[in-house]
């Protein structure tokens, strides 16, 4: 029985979860916060307990030695060497990964070069990969692509309507992210339709502060929301998504201050969103207190939010050319019916109809009534598990 562990990497953040493979039971998971910021919190949850620790974290290597050395104490496991894989997420893998990988100092060195794709994602990315590596530099590591389910796109959907050379010399494009998402999630909506795959269309949404929509044909991505970065495609918790690109320089005309890209960058990846037209917040939860209490910006944001949600979900049908169900999943997806309702009752001219009360109480499986033409699922994300079978995978190759 070997255990392996799928590590998530944010800037100053680690969350992580334990497995025993192949059984793919979960031991233990975790997340480190603050890392690089004075109390930093690890928390620690096996068995039913959950324990929690304060204590300063210089940076990821530090956090990733806490985290073995909690699992030893906890004893949760009596010894590094039970620890046989590791996988790590990446969110950004360009046109170098089309599938994961194991580690070597090549692919980290790439997995930093494209942080300009994900600039709030693979610099973190890589920290964490050098950590364990520098920890563990035996055990199988392999890096899993947010981007990586998505290179089924033909070319017609991921090219952007600009000169050639900018695709050829700098490859900007739409890579899509939240692949693991859309991959688990669109393999455990065909079990729960109890139909291969192959012969299902399927829109899954993943809506979290981030969000994506994505078009799977017979369990292939064929389009994506997202686009070169993970701003592109509907609004989200404080990135913008779509924009008329004219924004830019009209902002700039009468800012010059944002004449600066890092500046531009953390207008629409940070400011904007939820949080930029509610004023107030970015978690959805918020914004539906503030819907219902009569302030007007939150209940703008709710209804912006939906509005775009139900316009890509409609372009994607038309991309599909029909579709058998329309999958909801990640924080928002699995945890707001008042989202859910608005979407759906929004599209319902395509077959979906919810059944009221199944939507409400967010139980996993068909939300739909029994006779919609179209099917509306919840399907609860697992990315830290397609990790692990990652790992395995590869271990084997």
């Amino acid at each position: 029985m070997s255990k392996t562990i799928a590590i998530n990497a944010g800037s100053s953040s680690l969350k992580w979860q334990l497995y025993s493979m192949p059984e793919e039971e979960v031991i233990a998971k975790g997340l480190i916060e603050r890392i690089g910021i004075a109390d930093s919190v690890s928390t620690v949850k096996f068995k039913g307990q959950t324990e929690t620790e304060t204590v300063d974290i210089a940076d990821h290597t530090q956090a990733v030695k806490i985290l073995l050395d909690d699992l030893i104490r906890l004893n949760i496991i009596s010894d590094y060497e039970e620890i046989t894989g590791v996988g790590h997420r990446v969110v950004a893998g360009g046109e170098y990964f089309q599938d994961s990988v194991l580690v070597d100092e090549k692919v980290i060195e790439q997995v930093e070069e494209l942080g300009l794709l994900a600039p709030l994602h693979n610099p973190a990315n890589a920290a964490g990969i050098r950590a364990f590596k520098e920890i563990l530099p035996d055990i199988t590591s392999v890096v899993v692509f947010d981007t990586a389910f998505h290179t089924t796109m033909p070319e017609v959907a991921y090219r952007y309507p600009i000169a050639n050379r900018y695709y050829k010399e700098y490859k900007v494009r739409k890579y899509g992210a939240h692949g693991t998402s859309h991959q688990y999630v669109a393999q455990e909506a065909a079990k729960i339709l109890g139909k291969p795959i192959e012969d299902l269309k399927l829109v899954t949404c993943h809506i979290g502060n981030g969000v994506s929509i994505t078009a799977v044909d017979g369990g292939k991505s064929i389009d994506t929301s997202m686009g070169l970065t993970p701003l592109g495609g509907v609004m989200m918790g404080t990135r913008s998504g779509d924009l008329d690109p004219a924004i830019i320089p009209f902002l700039i005309d009468r800012e010059p201050e944002l004449a600066n890209a890092e500046k531009i960058r953390t207008v629409f990846n940070r400011e904007s969103g939820l949080l930029g037209v509610s004023g107030t917040s970015s978690d959805m939860r918020d914004i539906i207190a503030g819907q219902e209490a009569g302030d007007h910006d939150a209940a703008l944001a709710f209804d912006m939010f939906v509005d775009r949600l139900k316009k890509y979900i409609g372009q994607y049908i038309a991309v599909l050319n029909g579709v058998d169900a329309i999958v909801f999943t990640a924080g928002i997806g699995e945890n707001a019916p008042e989202v859910r309702e608005a979407v759906i009752s929004g599209i319902s001219w395509f077959g979906a109809e919810l059944d009221l009360e199944k939507n409400a109480s967010g139980s996993e499986g068909i939300i739909s009534k029994d006779d919609a033409k179209v099917k509306v699922l919840i399907v609860p994300t697992d990315e830290e598990l397609v990790i692990a079978r990652d790992v395995e995978r590869l271990k084997k190759s």
